[in-house]
């Protein structure tokens, strides 16, 4: 929720910024004071902390403050957001599932599908020329990448996933236009990724970075070659493990997988039909 408003706040009017900021100087105390009060902190008008909620995409300020609450509501530290200390797992499994599933029905409705098609679009043309669709992430994201690899390796792309930052340099500088660097990031500030995503963009390769909006990688997603498939979440990537962003990117991942598969059409099937046959036969014979 609070990402969404970072997002948004260079395109609001300077009074409806001035309500954001304070927002986001203290979220807790903002869900929690009346109108007259965030207006007067806000040196606003009561009408303009209203229009503010609305133009974030919620129904006024009751609805906002509610949905706020909810957001701001901490759980264990380096732990999960939606748990408690004194949880038993009942309430854990309820808990982690609900979280789940609340952020992904968040981003079926936020996901922007006009740059999914582009994205689709960029991968299979790459794709159907052979061209390289390299996949880079760290940490946790590396993995991401990996499962990423995984899906696109399948369908017969040239595709390779890199986690070391020394080697994704190097693969970013061999990269030359018709390739695609898909780079995902939960935070967008590894100076690995960004360095990386600056060499592909200088190759003239497409990127797709999968990322939170407001982050500095997101910035680089700027150009007619650079394609943003934004990722927002209320999960603090330093408070928190990320659950709930992995979840998402694994998600975005998927969707470009299945897009592309799609495209590229009839052809596949033959092979994925050979691929699950001799798998079978593997297993079997085992």
């Amino acid at each position: 929720m609070l990402e969404r408003v970072k997002a948004a706040l260079p395109a609001l009017p300077p009074a409806e910024q001035r309500v954001a900021k304070l927002l986001l100087a203290d979220a807790r105390s903002f869900a929690s004071l009346p109108v007259s009060e965030l207006a007067d902190r806000s040196h606003v008008s009561k009408p303009t902390v209203v229009r503010f909620c609305r133009s974030v995409g919620y129904d006024g300020l009751a609805d906002f403050k509610l949905k706020l609450a909810g957001s701001v509501n901490e759980g264990v530290p380096f732990v999960h957001r939606a748990v408690d200390e004194d949880d038993k797992p009942a309430d854990i499994i309820v808990k982690v599932v609900d979280n789940a599933v609340a952020a992904l029905l968040h981003y079926r409705n936020d996901a922007a599908s006009h740059a999914f098609e582009r994205a689709i679009d960029a991968l299979a043309d790459s794709a159907r020329h052979n061209k390289r669709i390299e996949f880079y992430g760290v940490g946790n994201s590396g993995i991401v990448a990996q499962d990423a690899q995984h899906k696109f390796f399948r369908l017969g792309v040239n595709t390779v996933a890199t986690s070391d930052g020394h080697v994704q340099l190097m693969s970013a500088t061999m990269l030359q236009p018709g390739d695609c660097a898909v780079i995902i990031s939960n935070s967008g500030r590894s100076r690995d990724l960004l360095d990386a995503a600056e060499i592909a963009r200088k190759k003239g390769a497409t990127i797709i970075i999968i990322t939170a909006s407001a982050s500095p990688l997101a910035q680089l997603a700027l150009g007619p070659s650079q394609i943003l498939l934004a990722v927002d979440h209320p999960e603090d990537f330093d408070r928190y493990s990320p659950m709930v962003s992995r979840l998402l990117h694994l998600i975005a991942v998927d969707i470009l997988t299945t897009g592309v598969a799609l495209k590229l059409g009839q052809h596949l099937r033959p092979m994925l039909q050979e691929i699950k046959k001799n798998l079978r036969a593997k297993r079997y014979a085992g």
